[in-house]
């Protein structure tokens, strides 16, 4: 696999959502970060329904990202299952079960005051 030059962050998110619904992750959010924060450009937070469906969609996300843009992804959590961090430099991807995800509400976090996140499946 030769590697994608200049694969744009917009790039990645199509990616990123198009594998996300291919491995029926659910309550799929985007946030876009371009202007706020330095971490990257978007944000993407879903839900699996149990840790082996969480390990599994991070998994696959980040072997499909490498196989079809080149791009070697940091992941974290993938044992646990619990909350998967997957990062492509320009898009963060958290992957939780539905209990963690209500836990932490990273939405809330993030999203601007008084915008509701918007599910995407």
């Amino acid at each position: 696999m030769t590697p994608v030059k200049d694969v744009t962050s917009e790039v990645q998110l199509d990616r990123i959502l198009s594998s996300l619904d291919d491995d029926k992750a659910e309550d799929v959010v985007q946030i876009d970060l371009r202007g706020k924060s330095a971490l990257g450009d978007f944000m993407v937070i879903c839900s699996g329904r149990s840790s082996r469906q969480v390990s599994s969609i991070s998994e696959k996300l980040a072997d499909r990202l490498k196989q079809e843009l080149g791009i070697l992804c940091k992941v974290e959590g993938k044992e646990a299952g619990d909350w998967v961090l997957i990062d492509t430099g320009d898009v963060i991807v958290h992957v939780f079960r539905p209990e963690v995800r209500e836990f932490y509400q990273l939405e809330k976090m993030w999203l601007p005051a008084g915008q509701a996140a918007s599910a995407d499946s």
